[in-house]
């Protein structure tokens, strides 16, 4: 079977390679304002957010509530137990980092847009997904502070709950908020110009993490990360997916769901969504040095969660064809 390579995973790799050669464009001495111009972004992406969530398809998959318990159990209690486990074994700063950054990975929402497709293309059920996928960001705003602030403290003397809130209610919740409420005006616009707004969001992603890796690569953050230490990165998250990948399928039978409810609670309760991790770090860490580390789990699990859940989605998909 021809696995086909997502191109936003390439561009993400471009970036970090254009910040490794030409990271002074991202330092807080540079003329360029990458600062304003993605808390604008952010503002946007959120607000075309609030604009292309449909109420019907919310109320539709409301009623289903033990998928709803099971898959966000699975994105905002399983992931972070599963990571917390390892907490006794730090024994230095180096490793506290790393753990740090798979625990900020654990503690994200779901991702939306790719939840849904994927659901879709294995004839889950879809109104559910889209409940869950919706919901979830917004639950993440207040729950993945909550789990961050137990740690972040010790690493970031300025972590301020208030403050934090306080970002994410001016960047998120308002612009979700305004977009809902210019809906019934706006509504056929974001729908039509979709695929373009998808690109804006990805765009601002990009450019986020741009100045991540660009302050990182600047500080020689990564003189310390290995090649192997990539590769044991890689492996772990893979770990870290098959088992939450397994076990949200284990649950799913036991409780009993029909077929479409198991690839919903597997397809949703999995994901977890680089928007909201680049969009999170940059308010909860703020100038951290080592952002970049923080993001790299999360930027792996990205790639593997797309590439795992599309070919597991093709061939339910192939197999619904055929059946």
């Amino acid at each position: 079977m021809k696995l086909k390579v997502d191109g936003f995973v390439l561009s993400v790799i471009a970036v970090i390679g254009i910040a490794y050669v030409f990271p002074q464009w991202g330092t807080p001495e540079s003329k360029i304002p990458i600062d304003t111009i993605s808390a604008i972004g952010i503002s946007l992406i959120f607000f075309f957010y609030g604009l292309k969530l449909s109420p019907t398809k919310l109320k539709a998959g409301i009623k289903n509530w033990k998928l709803h318990l099971l898959v966000q159990g699975s994105t905002f209690l399983i992931f972070p137990l599963l990571i917390l486990i390892f907490r006794p074994f730090i024994q230095n700063e180096a490793q506290e980092t790393i753990w740090l950054a798979f625990f900020f990975l654990a503690a994200l929402p779901s991702t939306v847009s790719s939840s849904v497709v994927m659901v879709s293309m294995a004839k889950g059920n879809i109104p559910a997904a889209i409940f869950n996928a919706s919901i979830s960001g917004i639950i993440g705003v207040v729950l993945t502070p909550l789990w961050m602030g137990l740690f972040v403290q010790s690493a970031q003397t300025d972590f301020d709950f208030t403050d934090i809130y306080i970002k994410l209610f001016i960047q998120i919740i308002l612009p979700v908020v305004v977009g809902i409420l210019l809906q019934r005006f706006l509504g056929e616009f974001a729908q039509k110009y979709n695929k373009r707004l998808t690109l804006f969001d990805k765009s601002v992603i990009l450019l986020i993490i741009y100045k991540s890796f660009a302050e990182s690569f600047e500080g020689d953050i990564f003189s310390t990360v290995s090649v192997l230490d990539l590769l044991m990165l890689f492996v772990a998250v893979l770990i870290l997916f098959g088992i939450v990948f397994s076990l949200t399928g284990f649950l799913a039978k036991k409780m009993r769901f029909n077929k479409a409810d198991q690839i919903t609670a597997q397809f949703c309760g999995t994901k977890k969504s680089l928007v909201h991790g680049t969009v999170f770090s940059k308010i909860i860490f703020g100038n951290l040095a080592s952002i970049g580390i923080i993001l790299l789990p999360l930027m792996i699990f990205h790639a593997i969660q797309l590439l795992i859940i599309s070919t597991v989605a093709s061939r339910m998909s192939r197999k619904n064809i055929l059946g």
